[in-house]
């Protein structure tokens, strides 16, 4: 594990109960959007993406269905920009 990988765990915790949310999150499926958003789209697509899939979140929206739907968006427009 790196020392990003080490700090990132108790950085969440602390976040979460300073805001007082309950909710649990899957940490490797946001840093997973996170990434398909700054590699297929542009670096700082990545904090508004996963405010989005969280913003998805608190509307009822299935966390790993929002992820999938955003990754299947990303690789369409990946597709469209290749011209395939």
């Amino acid at each position: 594990m790196s020392a990003d990988s080490d700090a990132l765990g108790p950085w969440v915790d602390l976040v979460r109960r300073e805001l007082g949310i309950d909710t649990p999150i899957d940490l490797a499926a946001i840093l997973d959007v996170a990434r398909v958003a700054a590699h297929g789209v542009a670096r700082p697509a990545a904090p508004v993406t996963t405010f989005l899939l969280g913003a998805a979140a608190a509307q009822g929206i299935d966390p790993t269905e929002a992820a999938a739907r955003i990754a299947r968006l990303v690789e369409e427009r990946e597709a469209g920009a290749s011209g395939t």
